[in-house]
Formats: C-alpha cells, structure tokens, sequence
C-alpha cells in the first residue's frame, strides 16, 4: 500500500476567478478530490463509509499558496496520511504543475471522523485506519514516500 498517492487534475473554465487564474475554492475541491480518490483507491470509498454509518468530515484547512495556475494547465495532487489519532487524521498535499514540477501550493487537512446518523466523533476502526501507510516519522521527506505508480 503507498503511503503517497498522486491525483492529476486539469485546470478548466470553472476554476478560473476574476483574476484570470485558479479560484481559491477550486483548490479546496481539488484536495477533496484527491483526498477521496486515494480513499477509494485503499478499498475505501464513500458506499463503504454510508454502509458502516461512518464519515470524514472536514476540522479545518490550510492553504499556502506559491504560485498561480491557469485555464489549461494540468496539475498533479500529491497527498498522503501523515498521522491518524484515535478520532482524526491529519492529510498532506502538494500541488505541482504537471509540466514544470514547481511548486504550486502545499496544504493540509484536518478530518474527524463520525457517526454519520449522530454527527458525533467516533474512534477511527482499525479497519479503517489500516488501510492507509501512516510515514514512521512526522520529519519524513515528500520523496521518501511510495506512491501509486499511475495518477488518476
């Protein structure tokens, strides 16, 4: 199972502001994008999750944006588990531009998980927490980490 799962997404007309680049909320749909696909590709998709009564919901976002992205360009979503605690998960992410591999933004998520018919937090089933490589240190390095070797 790789700890580091790779999500491609390019950027159209919809994610484009004002500003003629990539929205900031775009980004945000993109993470969750990316944050669903690797939990579907660990055998974990959203018909398993409604099946147990069990959800991530998200805690909080952070977002450093380095550079912008336009219409056309593609973009690669590198994202990975970084700790899972008895009632959350902490997930990382990069975002790259596809062609020039710069860094776009770096980011992270803060998910709880719940009780779907309570909304309250549960503990994480070992089920669950089992299906995602958590990297032995907090220090690890992006590229010491194994990825899915073709990003959807």
């Amino acid at each position: 199972m790789p700890a580091l799962f790779l999500f491609k997404h390019e950027v159209t007309e919809t994610d484009i502001d004002g500003q003629g680049h990539a929205n900031n909320i775009s980004y945000l749909k993109w993470l969750q994008n990316a944050a669903i696909a690797h939990s579907d590709a660990q055998g974990w998709n959203t018909s398993q999750y409604k099946k147990h009564g069990w959800a991530w919901v998200v805690r909080s976002h952070f977002i450093e944006y380095r550079r912008p992205v336009f219409q056309g360009d593609a973009v690669v979503i590198k994202t990975w588990v970084q700790d899972m605690k008895k009632y959350s998960s902490l997930r990382k992410y990069e975002i790259l531009h596809s062609k020039t591999e710069k860094l776009i933004a770096r980011a992270e998520t803060n998910w709880a998980f719940v009780a779907t018919e309570t909304g309250r937090l549960i503990a994480i089933p070992e089920i669950v927490s089992s299906a995602f490589e958590i990297p032995q240190s907090s220090n690890a390095s992006l590229a010491s980490l194994r990825s899915n070797p073709e990003a959807k």
